[in-house]
């Protein structure tokens, strides 16, 4: 039987930009949405870079419509998604960028695009020692 599903769980308009890897959508029902990127982890607010990975993120989708496919709920009820503008993967974006890590304890499929950024010296990759958020989250 063919599945009739579509592609994206949902989409809408971002109308917040928390951190590098958390927003909030306004769907087309005015409910807004909080999505936590899934398979990135961007460094904290507090972090070193946390505040440019938040602008990075901000500048390629705040205040424009997203389409967001669904990969279940995190702990706080927020819908874990990979974020897409204008068919482009959003989360994607962050790590080739240099703006977030490979969160590989959940997902594995950003790992090449770190290894690129790595390589490359991208945004947190200049620095020295980056820290990982889920390190310095353990601080």
């Amino acid at each position: 039987m063919l599945s009739l599903l579509p592609l994206f769980a949902f989409s809408g308009k971002v109308i917040k930009v928390a951190d590098g890897d958390t927003i909030t959508i306004l769907n087309s029902q005015k409910q807004q949405i909080k999505v936590r990127l899934f398979g990135i982890d961007a460094p904290e607010r507090k972090q070193a870079y946390g505040e440019k990975s938040r602008k990075f993120l901000a500048e390629m989708i705040a205040g424009k419509n997203v389409e967001v496919k669904e990969k279940g709920k995190d702990k706080y009820k927020r819908v874990l998604g990979i974020v897409y503008r204008s068919g482009q993967d959003i989360n994607a974006q962050m790590v080739s960028n240099g703006y977030a890590w490979a969160f590989v304890k959940y997902s594995k499929d950003y790992v090449k695009l770190q290894e690129y950024a790595v390589s490359k010296k991208f945004g947190l990759w200049a620095d020295k020692e980056p820290i990982a958020p889920w390190e310095w989250r353990k601080r």
